[in-house]
């Protein structure tokens, strides 16, 4: 089978030869192809680069646009400054010191050069690989959005102190999402991936009544637009996992403080997901062993559906074997 019809078998609920590996590479892709982060984040031409060379050498099975969470806050108005060795820096939250959105700029996936530039890398990802290689889009989920748009700490007393004015925010923030996803997927990629990082900050009531209908809105948009969704939320999700079942993703990536096995039993026996490895303590600092044996442990455990991936992006200093372990071929088992 080629990597994107065993990516597809197991999204459609089919055997395939063996488990699709989804690890999340960017600051070490770059620095493999000897680029620098702030390369691979600013030139769609690095970051495609340092897939293609990632993908032939350590075997997994989908290539990714993601690089940074500032693509649609730029496209917003933000200005980033890009730095060699880091996740490119936002020099001031656009709403930081006003509840304005009409000072906003209107973003355009095509025109706004951030937002272009990953549609630019996904539609070059798709000439050389489509169909060989699942590709993944990005957008960012609601909240984060909104949390990059107004600053992490004014969204988080935003939520409790005005959140008719939250709600309003992460609608804007839905319909660009969904303009964006809508121009990778039509650039080439299957899937987008959802990042929402800060949602794991907030209580169960809290993402129920504010974020979630949000959320559900971006996931239905994107499949009624074809796409399949990765939805990745860093941090400790498991009191939210009973609401986010109901988002109906395609995949559900879960950060390393989840324990798979209970959440297997909250999401249930059809949803995919990926392993979980942690990122620093077992992926860049364990060995070839243990991290084969993690993998294998952690399907005993779970079962099918599942990939193989680690909790959270690959360490930039992972060493080159240890990935090759967490890209090791697993035979699926029915």
């Amino acid at each position: 089978m080629t990597s994107y019809e065993r990516y597809m078998a197991v999204l459609r609920g089919e055997p395939c030869d063996i488990l699709p590996r989804l690890p999340i590479l960017m600051a070490f892709a770059a620095k493999y192809i000897g680029a620098t982060y702030g390369e691979f984040a600013a030139d769609y031409k690095v970051l495609v680069e340092a897939n293609l060379r990632c993908v032939e050498d350590f075997g997994f099975d989908q290539v990714s646009a993601i690089s940074d969470p500032y693509r649609e806050t730029t496209g917003f108005g933000g200005e980033v400054e890009f730095i060699p060795h880091g996740v490119p820096r936002l020099l001031k939250p656009p709403l930081q010191d006003a509840k304005d959105l009409g000072i906003l700029k209107q973003p355009d996936p095509l025109t706004s050069p951030r937002m272009r530039d990953r549609v630019e890398a996904v539609a070059q990802m798709s000439t050389q690989l489509k169909e060989q290689y699942s590709i993944l889009g990005w957008v960012e989920g609601p909240a984060a959005e909104a949390a990059d748009l107004r600053g992490v700490t004014n969204f988080l007393m935003d939520l409790y102190d005005d959140p008719a004015f939250c709600h309003e925010l992460m609608a804007l923030c839905v319909d660009v999402g969904i303009a964006f996803a809508k121009a990778q997927l039509e650039a080439g990629a299957d899937t987008i991936g959802i990042g929402d990082a800060i949602v794991s900050q907030v209580s169960p009531d809290t993402y129920a009544q504010l974020i979630f209908p949000h959320e559900k809105r971006l996931v239905d948009g994107i499949h009624a637009l074809g796409g399949l969704v990765r939805l990745h939320i860093c941090g400790n999700i498991t009191h939210l996992l009973p609401k986010i079942k109901e988002l109906n993703v395609d995949i559900l990536d879960l950060d390393s403080p989840v324990d798979l096995r209970a959440a297997r039993e909250v999401v249930g026996p059809k949803q995919v997901i990926v392993t979980n490895l942690d990122p620093v303590r077992e992926v860049k600092d364990g060995t070839r062993e243990d991290i084969v044996r993690r993998v294998q442990e952690l399907y005993q455990e779970v079962g099918n559906p599942l990939m193989v991936g680690a909790g959270c992006e690959v360490p930039v200093a992972t060493p080159h074997e240890n990935l090759k372990a967490l890209c090791k071929p697993v035979a699926y088992r029915s």
